[in-house]
This record gives structure tokens, C-alpha cells and sequence, in this order.
């Protein structure tokens, strides 16, 4: 009788890697360079995020019409920009704002659009085709329409951007985390969890998350790089974090018509953005492979 306990998983099913051995799962992802080199590089930005403004050279609203476009020199390492704002210090807290907002937001989207999937995926049938058709109908508009339309009705402020960058990239986490639960729902515990009574959310809470967490895990560290990246984009188009707080989709903004004699206010962010993005890309394929999903077949449509 025990291997219809619902706390226990039958032999042909594994416990999921992540759940039995945080520690082991880190270890092996810390064993591949590409996990060592992505994992340092976000552990980096996220560290010079919390500690800048305790050793940044300048304040970042100060403003010198005498130290316009300087190049950079031993006063100013990466110049100045078309304020006179030192570049370097900009491009140091230009993280902060978007870390915080992505790293608020991702979590929710994964939470919200990974019940939202395997509560599709359990219940099956036609609720779970005509849903997912609104899904796939709602996939196939541009996403920076969507977004641009809410932040235009309700504004830019971190209150608007968390909720609308956590709803829009929780819907393709939705046909993840259903594909996912479509995998296990067919397993012989689960046919034995629906036997015994079990409720829909007994089943999601003990037997279904428990067999999809390796996979939402992978999921939320790629959405997180798309993320800031869309993050990046509006604030790029102005939409995003207000002047003169730094951030470097709007430092991109600023610079990009001083490029032809100036590029060194485009080149800090870009490179500071790109670093970030690579490294928790890099630390995404690492999880996937220390985790054994294959993200071929879990890509998002």
C-alpha cells in the first residue's frame, strides 16, 4: 500500500532533482564552465547592484555643462554625457531598477502562469483546449503592443511595470507548465491520487509540482533574461524608469545620438546590460543540463 502513499512517488517516476539536492544541483551546475562563468557574472551584477552606492565616484544627478561628452579620462574613466553626468557612476546603478523590478516580477510569473498550466493541464478535456486557444490567441499579438497599452493607461512606475511585465511573461509559462503536466497526469499515482478522492488541488499541491519544479525552475531563469530585456526596451522607448534615475536602457536612449563622436556613453550600459543577460542565459542552460530538461522540446512557442 505504500506506493500509493500520496507523499511517495513510484520508482518509474524520479524525484525531481532540484528538490532533492539544491546543494548537488548547484555543485553540478558550478561543474560546467558555462555554469561557472554565467553564475559569476549574475552573482556579480547582482552583488554591484546592492553595494554601488556605497563607493560610487560621483552622484548621478550631477550635471556640468563645462564636462559635456568628455572622453574618458583618469578623472571620469568612461567620460561623461551629453549632461556632464559621469558615465562610469551611471552605468554602476544602472542595474539597480531593473534587477529589483524583473526580480520581483519573474517569481510572480512563474507562480501565476505555472498553477495556471498545470491546472489546464490536470483537468484536460475541452476546458483546457478552449483556454488554450485564448492563450495562443493572446501569444500572437506583439508582446510590446500589450504592454505599452497598459503602461500608457496606468503609467510607468514600478507598480505598474511588476504587475504588467509578471502578466505578460506568466502567459507563455502557461503552455510550459501544461505540456509539463501532460507528461506526469497520465503516471499510474496520479490515477491512484484521483482513486482515493484526492481533490484538484491536493494533486497539484503534492504530486504535480513536485514533478514539474525542475522544469518551471529552467522556465524562470530564461524568462528572467527576457525580462530585462523588455524591461531594457521600454525604458529605451521611454516607458520605462523616469529621468534622471539611471538605468541603462534609458542611458542607450540618451547617448545613441552622440555615437559617431561619443560612443562611450552607449558602450558602458550595452555592455553591462549584454554581460547580465548572457550570464543568466549561460546559468540557464547549465540548470537545464544539471536538471535533465531538455529545453529543445520545453521551448516556448
Amino acid at each position: 500500500m505504500s506506493d500509493l502513499s500520496p507523499h511517495v512517488i513510484p520508482a518509474e517516476t524520479p524525484a525531481p532533482k532540484f528538490l532533492s539536492g539544491p546543494r548537488t544541483v548547484l555543485r553540478d551546475v558550478m561543474s560546467r564552465p558555462s555554469g561557472a562563468i554565467g553564475l559569476s557574472l549574475v552573482v556579480f551584477h547582482v552583488l554591484l547592484a546592492l553595494t554601488s552606492p556605497l563607493y560610487v565616484p560621483y552622484d548621478f544627478k550631477t550635471m556640468n555643462s563645462m564636462l559635456m561628452l568628455m572622453p574618458p579620462s583618469s578623472e571620469h574613466w568612461l567620460g561623461t554625457d551629453h549632461l556632464g553626468r559621469d558615465v562610469l557612476t551611471r552605468v554602476l546603478l544602472g542595474g539597480r531598477e531593473a534587477l529589483l523590478v524583473t526580480g520581483v516580477a519573474t517569481p510572480v510569473a512563474v507562480v501565476w502562469g505555472g498553477f495556471m498550466g498545470i491546472l489546464f493541464g490536470l483537468v484536460g478535456g475541452r476546458v483546457d483546449e478552449v483556454l488554450m486557444r485564448v492563450v495562443d490567441a493572446f501569444l500572437s499579438l506583439p508582446w510590446i503592443l500589450k504592454m505599452l497599452v497598459l503602461i500608457v493607461t496606468f503609467g510607468s512606475g514600478i507598480e505598474v511595470l511588476i504587475p504588467t511585465l509578471a502578466f505578460f511573461y506568466g502567459i507563455p509559462v502557461i503552455r510550459i507548465a501544461r505540456a509539463a503536466t501532460h507528461d506526469v497526469v497520465a503516471r499510474d499515482f496520479i490515477s491512484a491520487a484521483k482513486a482515493r478522492g484526492h481533490s484538484r488541488m491536493t494533486i497539484i499541491r503534492r504530486e504535480l509540482v513536485p514533478n514539474v519544479l525542475d522544469t518551471l525552475m529552467v522556465e524562470g531563469a530564461m524568462r528572467w533574461s527576457w525580462m530585462l530585456l523588455a524591461f531594457s526596451s521600454l525604458s529605451f522607448l521611454g516607458f520605462g524608469v523616469s529621468p534622471p534615475t539611471p538605468d541603462w536602457g534609458l542611458m542607450i536612449a540618451d547617448a545613441r545620438g552622440f555615437m559617431s563622436f561619443a560612443p562611450w556613453g552607449v558602450l558602458g550600459p550595452v555592455i553591462a546590460l549584454s554581460s547580465l543577460i548572457i550570464g543568466i542565459n549561460l546559468t540557464a542552460d547549465a540548470l537545464a543540463k544539471a536538471l535533465g530538461i531538455d529545453r529543445a522540446q520545453k521551448a516556448p512557442v
